[in-house]
């Protein structure tokens, strides 16, 4: 889906702020950038527009030859990660354009793409919230399940909650509001809570915004 500008960084933990009113906020803070333009995609050679960009630095002798050569074909160094935004405008930007965290600007809602926590093989209680089974002596279903649904057709139902495996997903976060941006320190502080630990990969960007919908006023007798 197009966004209107984007970028990766590193999310660095949690902590708080006081706004005017000495209201405590939660925030988050995630180093945004800086991030260099590796390639600039068009829709007459690959199909669609967006911008690839780097984050991170890395040593040349820990990336793969392929690798290298995009690097050094598009005239930049080395990048530890490289993320891909479809961006509505994509002339304003350039091969080896650096972005930093002053992208954003305070005040502005953004969505926030992260791999969640893995919490590993957990029961149906912990995975779904459901409130299990009664607690007393005689009963037989505590924390299990129970039915797994009609017996005729021999199988289980798509969706049919089971225990299995929960977290290390891909959570998008949205409506973030930009507290403060710090293109000096590269420095992206966001009220609210980012997906994932820290030290992981985020993608922040700003949706495009959608054109509100206009009722219309239905004429008595017309058809619709």
């Amino acid at each position: 889906m197009p966004v209107a500008k984007g970028i990766i960084g590193r999310k660095l933990g949690m902590t708080q702020m006081f706004d005017e009113q000495g209201r405590a906020l939660p925030v988050t803070v995630i180093e945004a950038g800086p991030c260099i333009v590796v390639q600039r995609k068009r829709a007459e050679r690959e199909g669609y527009d967006a911008l690839q960009v780097g984050f991170g630095s890395v040593r040349e002798r820990r990336v793969n030859r392929p690798a290298l050569g995009h690097f050094k074909r598009a005239g930049v160094e080395p990048r530890r990660r490289l993320g891909e935004f479809r961006l509505t405008e994509c002339d304003g930007y350039q091969v080896g354009q650096e972005l930093r965290a002053d992208l954003f600007e305070v005040g502005e809602r953004v969505d926030v793409t992260a791999t969640s926590k893995g919490k590993g093989f957990t029961g149906v209680i912990k995975r779904y919230g459901w409130h299990g089974g009664g607690a007393s002596h005689g009963s037989m279903s505590h924390r299990r399940p129970a039915s797994g649904g009609a017996t005729d057709p021999a199988r289980v139902f798509p969706g049919t909650g089971k225990p299995g495996h929960m977290g290390a997903a891909r959570v998008t976060v949205k409506g973030l509001e930009v507290i403060r941006a710090d293109p000096e320190r590269n420095l992206l502080i966001l009220r609210g809570a980012v997906p994932g630990a820290p030290g992981g990969m985020v993608r922040v960007t700003k949706p495009v915004a959608r054109p509100k919908r206009v009722a219309r006023a239905k004429v008595v007798g017309e058809r619709p």
